[in-house]
């Protein structure tokens, strides 16, 4: 691989002295007490809307953060994050996440997938449905379906932010860009290749689906025939809690029968977008070499504008402390470079 890795040691990076662990999944997880949360307040240069997203007939919270002094008639771009296991949008480093691209002149769309923060749940009924009404209503006893590990679902749910953030009167819709950590670098580097309003692409310490096995695939086919059947939980509520290094996110599911069809290094095969890549060197969630390593090959031999870099001494969870603030500026100098951020829309540059 030539010239597409560079590692970044002591000397340009602090060490990382700890990592930052899930405490959140120790916390209350319901929809309620993500609403109850309040915000850290805004620096002056920057505002927040809260919005609602329709995804497949569901609703999902969302908050788009902008340069305050932007004019009315700005056509700006546009940054969509992607969050990875249990991430919403009020956790702190991902508002400062948003607080630092809306100072670099983007539009920043922050957001829950369906079931996850205070966005609204999928419903599965428990008892037949009766015949709908007149106007296509109905009556049932249902389950709220949250905090599940849907890649399908969650591509939908993307791809719908993608859509609302396209219509914002003051986003130029040609230079959207996605940013993905965790496992949701995975799911943005598969939108980055799938869908073409993507023009620029990150991926921070991501989980690509590397490693699986034919036991996984085994596993996920028997357990499609087994829901299917009835014999199964339908969709995972009493199982499917993560374990392993994982098992701090108690209340998160996996569902591998609905997974094992998503397909990031297939994906990444037919990827056009510029896709920068975030690697820690001293990760220990997953193995680097089969997720954000293998698709840097990929996208290598593809041809496609890329950058991989291994960031050395960081552990997972240390992009969201003490590695934030450096690597966030080679992330949006990436961003600036392909989705052309002028110097009359970089509010440092007025």
């Amino acid at each position: 691989m030539k010239n597409r890795k560079r590692f970044l040691g002591a000397g340009m990076i602090l060490l990382a002295l700890s990592s930052i662990m899930p405490v959140a999944a120790q916390e209350d997880m319901s929809r309620a007490a993500w609403k109850a949360k309040g915000y850290p307040a805004l620096p002056d240069d920057v505002i927040r809307r809260q919005v609602v997203i329709w995804s497949d007939g569901t609703r999902m919270a969302g908050d788009v953060y902008a340069p305050k002094d932007a004019a009315a008639d700005a056509r700006l771009p546009a940054i969509v994050f992607v969050h990875g296991t249990g991430g919403v949008k009020k956790m702190p480093w991902s508002i400062k996440l948003a607080v630092e691209c809306a100072r670099r002149g983007y539009v920043f769309l922050n957001f829950d997938y369906r079931g996850w923060g205070e966005s609204d749940s999928r419903l599965m009924a428990l008892e037949d449905i009766p015949e709908p009404d007149a106007e296509g209503n109905v009556s049932v006893t249902a389950r709220a379906i949250r905090w599940q590990m849907d890649f399908g679902d969650q591509v939908t749910d993307i791809r719908n932010a993608i859509g609302f953030i396209a219509g914002e009167p003051n986003v130029d819709f040609e230079r959207i860009g996605v940013f993905g950590t965790s496992y949701g670098g995975g799911l943005a580097t598969w939108i980055a290749a799938k869908d073409p309003r993507v023009k620029c692409a990150v991926a921070q310490v991501p989980g690509m689906g590397g490693g699986r096995s034919l036991g996984y695939y085994q596993h996920a086919y028997t357990l499609m025939a087994r829901q299917a059947r009835g014999e199964a939980e339908p969709v995972p509520f009493k199982t499917g809690a993560p374990g392993g290094t994982m098992a701090a996110y108690s209340h998160m599911r996996y569902n591998s029968s609905k997974n094992v069809v998503y397909d990031v290094f297939e994906a990444a095969e037919k990827i056009k977008a510029p896709l920068m890549i975030i690697d820690a060197g001293k990760e220990e969630l997953m193995d680097i070499t089969q997720n954000g390593g293998r698709v840097a090959e990929i996208v290598e031999k593809v041809g496609s504008p890329m950058e991989y870099h291994v960031i050395a001494g960081m552990t997972h969870y240390g992009i969201y402390g003490e590695h934030q603030d450096t690597i966030l500026n080679m992330e949006l100098d990436w961003f600036d470079k392909h989705l052309g951020v002028t110097q009359s829309e970089d509010p440092d540059h007025r």
